[in-house]
Order: C-alpha cells, then structure tokens, then sequence
C-alpha cells in the first residue's frame, strides 16, 4: 500500500490551503518525515545486496557501502574529505573518474533513502508550481534544482517534489538526469513505515513509454503513460544515534 493510496478515504479536490511558499512547504515535509532526527543520526540499511550505512552529526557525515565481489570484500567510504576504498582491508588507488563515479553512486542511494532531508541544502532552489491532483489527492508541487557550486557532479539534474497538503508527506517525486543517455524518472512512494522517529519509504519507479512533458509528468502518470521500470526497496533498516 502506497503513502497515498492509505489515505484515499480523504479523497478531495486539490486545494489552496494558503501555503505557496516552497521553503515553508519543505520545511514541514522534512519535520513530518524526522526533523531534526535527521541531524544526529546513525541508520544502516540492505538495498539490491549492498549494505549501506549513513552517519550525520551536526553537518559531518560518514557514507560507507560495503558488499563482496570477485575482488574480494569491498568498503567504500564517502564524507566530508572525500572518498576511500578499501579491498580486504587494504587501500585501493583509483583513478579520478573512478572516484567520481562511485561518490556519486554512494551518496545517490544514502539521498533517496533520506528524502526529502537534503532539501534544505544551501545549493538547493525551490520554486512553487502549484497544486497538482494525483489520485485525486490534492499536492503541492515544487521544482528544485541546484546551483554549480555545492550541487555536486549532478547539479544539472532537475526534480519535481509532490507533498500532500494535508499531511506533508512525500507521496511522489520525479526527476530528469543526463547521465547515461539521460531519462526521466517518476517515484510513487509505498511502504510507509516510521523507524525510531523517522519516516522510511519504498518507490515505484517509472519512466515515459513516450515522449512527455517532464513538468506535467503528473498528468502523464494519471492518464498512463508510464510504465515501471524496477522497485526502490530497502531492508534490514535500523537507525541509531551516531
């Protein structure tokens, strides 16, 4: 069962509740999903037979990934100083792209885990797009990009965030990438479940079977002109202080 799919018995048009300022609308999302739980945290999680771990403390972070692989067992590790990785135990030297790349791979998988935490980052912009109706529930829809310094090797990436007006829940989110080829991701959340004050979620993850307008991806969702690509599903999570 989704987030909103929970909710559908208060089904009602979208609405303007008054709240049109997308700093305020963030800010409550982030305090619905942990508030400041999320600034002295320690959680460690499985997803896709990787075992990941996050510790944040008033702005440090550690993010390590750590699996077994035909060279053996594999620790990565990425903070403030910047990124390791260790192979049985022993330094492994990489070549820049190598590091950039897995940086970028850790720190993926540790934001979507913690969304919408990290949207109050100083590179991060916010502007409000409206009210959007999913399933007939009403959503404050809010673009987010990211400026060049401090918005990391993916700064170009663009994202729409839908919080429901009611509860302030991250219900859907959807991006674009140029990585790869490029592409456009939507994200319906499911599995709901609040861990030590903290709320973890799954996705669907979809992508257009055609060619869509990505600030109406929406109503291309609505109408059913996605299709799933692969499910979003953490386990195992536990969370701590650091």
């Amino acid at each position: 069962m989704t987030g909103c799919e929970a909710r559908q018995s208060d089904r009602q048009a979208p609405s303007d509740n008054g709240e049109k300022d997308p700093q305020a609308i963030i800010d409550r999302a982030i305090a619905v999903h942990g508030g400041t739980r999320f600034l002295r945290l320690h959680v460690d999680f499985d997803f896709r037979e990787r075992h990941y771990e996050a510790s944040r403390q008033e702005g440090l972070y550690t993010y390590t990934r750590s699996f077994t692989d035909s060279t053996g067992q594999v620790r990565d590790v990425l903070n403030n100083e910047g990124f390791s990785r260790t192979v049985n135990g022993q330094a492994k030297e990489l070549p820049p792209e190598r590091v950039k790349a897995f940086s970028a791979s850790v720190n993926s998988v540790i934001y979507f885990a913690l969304l919408p935490f990290g949207l109050n980052d100083p590179s991060v912009q916010k502007e409000y797009l409206g009210s959007a109706a999913i399933h007939g529930m009403p959503y404050h829809k809010i673009k987010v990009t990211f400026r060049q310094e401090g918005g990391g090797t993916d700064f170009q990436d663009e994202f729409l965030y839908f919080i429901h007006q009611k509860s302030f829940t991250m219900d859907y989110f959807a991006y674009t990438y140029a990585t790869d080829g490029g592409g456009i991701r939507f994200r319906q959340a499911m599995a709901p479940r609040r861990i030590e004050g903290v709320l973890f979620q799954d996705y669907l993850n979809f992508e257009p079977i055609g060619p869509v307008d990505f600030w109406q991806i929406d109503q291309a969702f609505a109408s059913g002109r996605l299709k799933e690509l692969s499910r979003i599903e953490l386990e195992n999570i536990r969370v701590g202080k650091p």
